[in-house]
């Protein structure tokens, strides 16, 4: 089947767009969000990534409902689309358009966990956490990996990406373990991911993320409130990996 040629243009924007640089440090009007409502997309906030040629491929969740992202809008023959209508387009092209929604399992009580990464303003006698995630917000995904899952090519943030990082550093989701003990319910592994020797490397695993605070704002601007979440501290002594410093979960 021929494929239009301004989805063909769109496929380049979607892929190198980043989502931080729209998430406002102050309130704006009218941030350039838009909710695709009732449509297949898939979740990449909770994936992993495998690198290699310098793309983040990501394994991420086949999810049907509403989702937000930014506009990503793309000029037409017949006008501007934005990114509901590359959805759209997906539905007969055999392919789904990354975007968010909250991960229900986050939620306090649940299995995942938002995990900090500490800025300057948050290092706590430490270093600000090394900035390496994929970004895929408007990642294109075509290739099923069987169980409901799908890759999507993401383009990878690092220290130089503009808008990356805040002063309170960046955010991924990672395994919680509600049932143990007090003081022992964030896993060690999502802090590593705060850290991954040779990120950009051919095979290097990295998380998704995004600066801290945007899963929220999204999350608000999605549903209208955020839920209490499982939440977790990292902190990055100079030289070493990243650990977990404390749950904060509410």
């Amino acid at each position: 089947m021929r494929v239009a040629g301004w989805f063909i243009t769109a496929i380049s924007a979607l892929v190198t767009v980043q989502l931080v640089a729209a998430v406002p440090a102050v309130a704006a009007p009218d941030p350039p969000f838009v909710v695709c409502h009732d449509q297949g997309y898939a979740l990449c906030a909770t994936a992993s990534c495998t690198v290699y040629n310098g793309v983040a491929y990501c394994r991420c969740d086949i999810l049907k409902g509403d989702s937000i992202s930014l506009q990503l809008d793309i000029s037409t023959p017949t006008g501007e689309a934005n990114v509901c209508d590359v959805m759209a387009q997906g539905t007969t092209l055999g392919f789904l358009v990354s975007t968010y929604s909250y991960p229900a399992e986050a939620a306090k009580g649940g299995s995942l966990a938002s995990y900090t990464c500490p800025g300057t303003d948050n290092a706590s006698g430490g270093v600000a956490a090394p900035v390496s995630y994929g970004q895929c917000d408007g990642g294109i995904c075509s290739l099923r990996a069987g169980d409901g899952a799908v890759i999507c090519s993401c383009p990878i943030s690092t220290g130089a990406t503009a808008g990356s990082t805040t002063p309170l550093g960046w955010q991924l989701f990672g395994p919680y373990h509600p049932q143990a003990p007090v003081g022992q319910r964030c896993d060690a592994s999502g802090c590593a991911s705060c850290s991954v020797a040779n990120p950009t490397a051919n095979g290097s695993i990295i998380p998704v993320g995004a600066p801290t605070g945007s899963g929220r704002f999204l999350t608000v601007r999605l549903d209208g409130s955020f839920p209490p979440t499982n939440e977790c501290l990292c902190e990055c002594p100079a030289g070493q990996p990243c650990t977990v410093r404390s749950d904060t979960t509410p």
